[in-house]
């Protein structure tokens, strides 16, 4: 069976999402594909035995003034919320990490995912599909693995750059571009303490950066506004050390991070009631191509995603309305 649309968009993360808002606004018809259970990508929040962990994207800053009357949206439809920690520092900051603190640190509500579960609402979203294969023959074909077929007039894809290449294949001419895209990843721990015999875990602070060990980054999520559950810490190691163990089983990689973590929040031999690890493959890119989204005019297709547009929430978001954008213009062209 084949379902037609003036859009396929496949990934509902902030890109596949951004795009497919802007289209659907535009009077478009749009298919959302994502293999996940649930919108978010990056942006994901993990509920498990009482806790709750912003795993993946910990908060999101606004620079453009687009971005920011997005944000301002978002803010009094109560999907997003200031969050202001008490941050600390561990080591000397990086040669090159760029200057001075954000002026406001802003998360989704009650997760991470909280802006994109309501753009995905008003939408035609199917998750848990994989996509097995797509062709262009003067229309989009997309093959999901369920067996079903679905066409379009113009497609974005919002897979990481090297899943993009696969989809795509080795003849297509932007292969090669999207094969050269320097995708660096994470590995992220996640320790929940039970509280509530009054054993607090509080380290003086509620995240921090580190430069001097195997994390880079640590939050207490339970501080973030809208936050329910016990005392969830989410860790995030380096990039140089998760590339160096990007193939260790998650359980060796959670106690080895937690080794670190428990470090830092100086709770001695205490052991987490949860203890978890989740590899981000695809988490940052190293250097972004910033050119908005690759397009290829001839068949209606749009690339997109963070490593466009500047790395961030916000680049996703940007590279998002730039395809939707030329979408768009290539429909008026027919």
């Amino acid at each position: 069976m084949t379902s037609a649309s003036d859009v396929i968009v496949i990934g509902a993360g902030w890109s596949g999402l951004s795009a497919a808002n802007s289209l659907a606004r535009d009077g478009l018809s749009v298919q959302v594909i994502e293999k996940g259970r649930g919108p978010g990508g990056r942006s994901a929040t993990r509920r498990q035995d009482g806790f709750q962990f912003d795993h993946g994207a910990q908060y999101f800053t606004a620079r453009s003034a687009e971005f920011r009357t997005a944000l301002e949206a978002w803010r009094s439809a109560g999907l997003v919320a200031e969050w202001s920690p008490r941050i600390h520092v561990f080591g000397d900051k990086p040669a090159g990490g760029g200057g001075g603190s954000p002026s406001a640190r802003w998360v989704g509500m009650p997760g991470m995912n909280g802006v994109l579960s309501h753009l995905a609402s008003e939408l035609d979203c199917r998750f848990g599909e994989r996509v097995h294969a797509i062709d262009f023959n003067g229309h989009w074909q997309v093959s999901l693995a369920n067996g079903q077929s679905l066409s379009a007039h113009s497609l974005i894809l919002t897979a990481p750059p090297a899943q993009a290449a696969a989809l795509l294949g080795d003849a297509h001419p932007l292969t090669d571009e999207l094969n050269n895209v320097p995708m660096k990843p994470t590995w992220a721990v996640m320790a929940g303490f039970d509280t509530s015999s009054g054993s607090s875990v509080d380290p003086g602070f509620d995240a921090a950066f580190d430069n001097e060990g195997p994390l880079s980054w640590l939050a207490l999520n339970r501080h973030k506004p809208g936050r329910t559950g016990g005392c969830a810490w989410t860790g995030h190691a380096s990039v140089g050390w998760s590339q160096a163990h990007l193939e260790r089983d998650a359980e060796w990689v959670a106690a080895e991070l937690y080794a670190a973590l428990s470090n830092r929040l100086d709770v001695g031999d205490r052991q987490p009631d949860l203890l978890s690890a989740h590899r981000w493959r695809y988490a940052q890119c190293a250097a972004t191509i910033n050119k908005g989204c690759l397009w290829h005019n001839n068949q209606r297709l749009a690339v997109a995603g963070d490593w466009c547009a500047g790395n961030r929430v916000e680049g996703a978001w940007t590279s998002g309305q730039r395809a939707a954008e030329r979408v768009i213009e290539s429909l008026q062209e027919k």
